[in-house]
């Protein structure tokens, strides 16, 4: 069978709006090869061992298994990640925390940034890389995705990103930032969504957060003005429904110029917040 019609035959197979897009990663990733190479050799018959694995691949893609664990890849801004089972699978919608941030830090002043529930490193990497002048320091409670982010990290050769292990603002304690990102787990405990599609895969412990998805968006709300320099700054993501909620919280915390960014859906998916000069 060709290249081209096994692509054909997968994507019919998974159905759905991504369905042709996944089918190339897997193939290529069957075969060793980019996207590009697909294209210009789609007449080509395939190897039957690389048909084998992909329709390896292809059934567990069918059965809901993300395709950055199949690959073991995923890209996020301009970086090519590494993903495993255990560490929650960067969304494009997060790159919304990294815009906030390249915003407010200039290219050439130093400023010291904090990335709340790293998972494989995406934000701090990803700040790192466009601000060579940042301290970033990157946290999470999971052993397991600090080994992650800082393969990555290694791998991209960005060393200088400091990794901490612990719950939160745990392991700064005493420390401020000019800004704070974080994308935490906001998903009520008792979503279906959870127990559908991707998500069946994926850290519990990083998507979901109390009966209403708050609990976390809570802790690093009430925690955030003793962690931020004079004027620094707070962006958190959250659900499609929760920015009114997340912005109550960092009010109430006593931060300043609270706002919600709209994502490409139209949601409101990031909020952030001031802290007094």
């Amino acid at each position: 069978m060709t290249i081209a019609a096994l692509m054909r035959g997968a994507a019919a197979r998974l159905g759905g709006d991504t369905s042709r897009a996944d089918a190339e990663l897997l193939l290529a990733h069957a075969l060793g090869c980019d996207r590009a190479w697909l294209f210009a050799h789609a007449d080509e018959p395939c190897a039957p061992d690389a048909a084998t694995r992909f329709e390896s691949l292809v059934a567990r893609r069918a059965a809901g298994e993300p395709v950055a664990y199949l690959t073991g890849r995923r890209g996020f801004w301009t970086l090519d990640l590494e993903v495993g089972p255990g560490v929650l699978v960067p969304r494009p919608e997060t790159e919304l925390l990294v815009e906030f941030a390249l915003v407010r830090i200039a290219h050439s002043a130093p400023a010291v940034v904090l990335d709340l529930g790293t998972g494989s490193g995406a934000i701090a990497l990803a700040v790192a890389a466009e601000r060579p002048q940042a301290a970033v320091v990157a946290v999470d409670a999971s052993a397991e995705a600090l080994t992650s982010a800082r393969a990555n990290a290694a791998r991209l050769g960005l060393s200088r990103v400091v990794f901490a292990h612990g719950d939160w603002f745990a392991p700064v304690a005493g420390r401020r930032f000019d800004l704070v990102l974080a994308n935490p787990p906001y998903i009520p405990e008792r979503d279906p969504h959870l127990t559908r599609g991707d998500l069946r895969f994926e850290p519990r412990v990083a998507l979901a957060a109390g009966a209403d998805g708050l609990d976390a968006i809570r802790r690093i709300a009430a925690a955030a003005p003793a962690h931020l320099a004079a004027g620094g700054w707070i962006a958190i993501e959250h659900g499609f429904d929760q920015a009114p909620a997340a912005r109550t919280l960092l009010a109430d915390a006593g931060l300043r110029e609270v706002a919600s960014i709209i994502d490409l859906a139209g949601h409101e998916r990031i909020t952030h917040a001031r802290a007094p000069a």
